[in-house]
């Protein structure tokens, strides 16, 4: 493909994906494709001769969409709001055609310092103090194994220099909340202190980690000889957007020596609104802390943000310099290699930027307010509904829901909210997730697409009160 070519399909692909997205609305949210079509579509053997991009684009529609679950679309309520503007788009086309590898300063400076400042709006706008210092990972479950790892290291002094987690020392300890990530489990597995040595502490009627038990499990463990080394605290749970109390586990971090992670993933976006920073005050204690942009923002998959405290702390874990890396900058630039675990970087910075430039803090948080006032409507309706039980409070933009059919006990309830999320996703007017919930069967209402306005929420709601009718 030469240079006229490119043009002529990249203009042809970018008026496909803005057809696309203008068209939305009108497609099933969840893809109905049955396991293996999509595969079946696809030749067994690659082209033994190329040219054949405009047959690719072509088959764009034919073969691939039917397999793509809409995560843009205004009625997709699943999950986690995963929204990629029209500018992050931009952003991402531009990090392609650069093509710059930003793992030094000196392998492309644009891409070191551009993230630099990038990463320092980022901070000023959840109102970071500036002993915060960010960089972008690709997802939060990596940041969070990057804090673990980070945690070890302060715990033992730096034994990944001589003998590691050979040395003989006393077992480390990993507390978080037993609604956390999966990612925090997977973390510290990764990391070596193994499930035996992770205490997943139970929650309260709001969902937050309880105190009084962690206090426990901590003392308990310092009782038989083990060693606490560090606190994972999450600010918007997966499951409910449970608010964990940041103040008091700083606290006990503070009084034991621990390392404190904060994992705000979905709700650090909510701090660029100055009225939602209650929820994770006491954040300036924290060691480290990860969310991410690629969520409810805007700022297309992958790019997440990880704050911490000590950069040094950071690149001494992660770092190993062979001559081939070495560069005559080296002690005066940020060599973003050392702050994560790849050594090979792609130019995300351009994502965030450009979304930045396109939006501006004042349209972010009118969309933000927009989708919490949502929330906030369908939690009323829910509410006022007497066959209908919410679940958890709505602190953000996440409303867990259950049909209460009369005559059925907990099992029959189960398998009724399961019917009732099948109808809706089947349907494919709107995708939200059926989940457990300490046991319970309920329905999982994200809010947060780009494009969700009232209407797709009021939609919804009646649309899962007709669903409850059939099941």
């Amino acid at each position: 493909m030469d240079a006229q070519e490119f043009r002529r399909l990249g203009y042809q692909l970018v008026d496909w994906i803005a057809d696309y997205r203008e068209g939305l609305e009108r497609l099933p949210v969840m893809s109905q494709v049955k396991p293996g079509e999509i595969r079946a579509a696809f030749p067994d053997h690659p082209p033994q001769h190329g040219g054949r991009m405009a047959q690719a684009l072509a088959a764009l529609d034919r073969d691939v969409m039917p397999g793509i679950t809409h995560w843009n679309h205004p009625s997709f309520f699943a999950y986690f709001p995963s929204n990629t503007s029209y500018s992050s788009i931009l952003g991402d086309l531009a990090a392609s055609g650069i093509g710059a590898q930003g793992m030094s300063w000196q392998t492309s400076p644009a891409a070191t310092e551009v993230e630099e400042v990038v990463m320092d709006w980022l901070r000023q706008m959840v109102g970071l103090g500036p002993d915060f210092t960010g960089v972008i990972h690709d997802t939060a479950s990596t940041a969070t194994f990057t804090a673990l790892l980070c945690a070890r290291e302060k715990a033992s002094d730096y034994a990944q220099d001589t003998e590691g987690l050979q040395s003989g020392e006393s077992p480390l300890v990993i507390y978080a909340t037993d609604q956390g990530h999966s990612s925090i489990e997977k973390a510290a597995l990764l990391a070596g202190f193994g499930r035996s040595f992770l205490r997943l502490i139970p929650t309260d009627d709001q969902h937050a980690i309880r105190m009084d038990l962690l206090q426990a499990a901590i003392e308990k463990d310092l009782e038989i000889g083990l060693r606490p080394c560090a606190l994972v605290a999450a600010v918007g749970t997966t499951g409910t957007t449970a608010l964990d109390p940041v103040v008091a586990m700083a606290d006990l971090a503070e009084k034991h020596g621990l390392w404190l992670h904060v994992d705000a993933a979905l709700a650090g976006t909510a701090m660029v609104l100055p009225e939602c920073r209650w929820m994770w005050a006491g954040i300036e204690r924290a060691d480290s802390l990860v969310f991410n942009p690629h969520k409810w923002m805007g700022v297309g998959f992958d790019l997440s943000a990880y704050f911490v405290r000590d950069p040094q702390h950071l690149i001494r874990v992660m770092s190993t310099n062979p001559s081939y890396l070495r560069t005559a900058q080296d002690g005066q630039v940020s060599n973003f290699r050392d702050w994560h675990i790849q050594l090979g970087r792609r130019f995300r910075a351009l994502k965030l930027w450009f979304y930045l430039m396109d939006v501006g803090v004042e349209g972010l948080q009118a969309r933000l307010r927009r989708d919490l006032e949502n929330a906030q409507w369908l939690k009323a309706q829910v509410d006022a509904a007497p066959d209908w039980e919410r679940l958890a409070p709505v602190p953000l933009q996440t409303v867990c829901v259950r049909h209460l059919k009369p005559g059925l006990d907990e099992p029959g309830l189960a398998a009724h909210n399961l019917d009732i999320a099948r109808r809706i996703n089947d349907g494919g007017k709107a995708y939200l997730t059926p989940s457990l919930l300490k046991g319970t069967q309920i329905l999982r209402v994200s809010i947060g697409a780009e494009t969700t306005e009232r209407r797709h929420v009021e939609a919804l709601w009646e649309a899962l009160r007709h669903a409850a009718l059939e099941a």
